[in-house]
């Protein structure tokens, strides 16, 4: 039975992972049956994270009263809602409607199966949850290409994708017994669990820890650069190399599959890499993926760009997660993980709206530029903190030597 519990999880990921990557998809087709400027996709993505935000940060409450697998089945059925919602919205206003309960459903069932694998299942299948988000990030783009391609309707897409909500909210509807049966019967990680159990006073301070304020803007890089090429690689394609909107879906949907079958590898590579390896290596793939993409060169490389990014991307979120506890302690890592999260929202919520921002006062064009800088910017606070946590282990082995 456990094992078919923890693929109902897996498929609740992979249902997280469907709608995140669908906007920038279709958003080339909709600007133009809308009638709206570029950059209105923007506002759209910020409504999106604004309540994912709201969600994970009410998650705690909401999930003790409830439980994991109520909650689940109601955000599931509310994110269905509101995919529905999107296939027929006439205009912009109702759009934003309904991303209000998308990235309030959104939210909670991230934060609810991410806490309730950590608490009931060994870590390793933490990467395996990540990778089954990647797997639904990658059909999204699939389903609306296919859509737009075969009917030229965006509509179709999200009426598609609504309809999986709800078969896979039937299905959590008819397994919901299920969630405290395994929860009785799972053993908890205690390495994963003990964290939460140390006193208040010394989380508070946490934020003060040398190093912290490097590690979350590692993490705000990281989310604004996933989230922009996501969101705007569509229109860039597009505009810039001239790509039938439906082929451009396809290309980023690449992309995320590239993500997918990174996260997918770097779950066996962890065992003989170290995390600070796989982040410094990825960080330099995706850099040179997007180095790709910056270059005047045939549409063929933007393929490659996107896909090399993509690949480089795979491994740093999730080994930059679990280098927490290493760098800071166990005492503090509970707090930090969650501060890293609220930054890697903050990422999600204000950067490819800024890059949509200036695009529509510029070029598309800039896109590429864009996210090197972000990627960049990520690699130097990263190798940032690494140095300093260099430091702070020579200097401990020096203390120690001295006794």
């Amino acid at each position: 039975m456990a094992t078919f519990f923890l693929m109902i999880i897996y498929l609740a990921f992979i249902s997280l992972g469907l709608p995140d990557s669908v906007l920038g998809a279709a958003w080339p087709v909709m600007q133009g049956d809308l009638g709206e400027p570029m950059d209105r996709a923007g506002l759209l993505f910020m409504t999106i994270a604004a309540g994912t935000i709201v969600s994970s940060l009410a998650s705690g409450k909401i999930l003790d009263r409830f439980g994991t697998g109520p909650v689940t089945l109601v955000s599931c059925l509310m994110t269905a809602a509101a995919l529905l919602g999107f296939s027929f919205s006439p205009s912009l206003i109702w759009l934003m409607v309904c991303a209000i309960p998308l990235g309030l459903g959104a939210g909670a069932i991230d934060t609810g199966l991410n806490n309730y694998v950590a608490i009931h299942y060994k870590a390793h299948h933490m990467s395996w949850l990540h990778c089954f988000w990647g797997v639904g990030a990658t059909l999204g783009p699939i389903i609306m290409a296919q859509s737009i391609s075969a009917e030229n309707s965006w509509r179709n897409g999200y009426l598609i994708i609504a309809l999986i909500q709800l078969a896979l909210a039937a299905v959590l509807f008819f397994t919901l017994p299920l969630w405290k049966r395994a929860a009785d019967k799972s053993e908890p990680v205690k390495e994963e669990t003990a964290e939460a159990e140390q006193p208040s006073g010394k989380q508070v301070k946490a934020y003060k820890i040398k190093g912290v304020h490097l590690a979350l803007f590692s993490f705000l890089f990281y989310c604004g650069a996933e989230a922009a090429i996501g969101l705007w690689g569509s229109s860039f394609l597009v505009d810039m190399k001239g790509l039938p909107a439906a082929t451009a879906a396809q290309w980023v949907s690449l992309y995320y599959g590239g993500i997918t079958v990174g996260r997918f590898i770097t779950g066996f590579i962890t065992l003989k890499v170290s995390n600070r390896i796989l982040i410094l290596a990825g960080q330099g793939i995706a850099l040179a993926g997007a180095a790709l993409l910056v270059l005047p060169l045939p549409a063929g490389f933007a393929l490659a760009g996107f896909v090399l990014t993509g690949l480089g991307l795979a491994p740093i979120f999730p080994c930059m997660m679990h280098e927490t506890p290493v760098h800071f302690g166990k005492t503090h890592s509970q707090t930090i993980v969650g501060y890293q999260m609220a930054f890697a929202f903050t990422g999600n919520t204000f950067l490819p709206p800024l890059l949509g921002m200036v695009s529509a006062h510029t070029t598309i064009g800039i896109f590429p530029l864009f996210i090197v800088a972000v990627i960049a910017a990520m690699m130097f606070s990263s190798e940032r903190l690494n140095r300093i946590m260099k430091e702070k282990r020579q200097l401990k082995e020096e203390n120690q030597a001295a006794y």
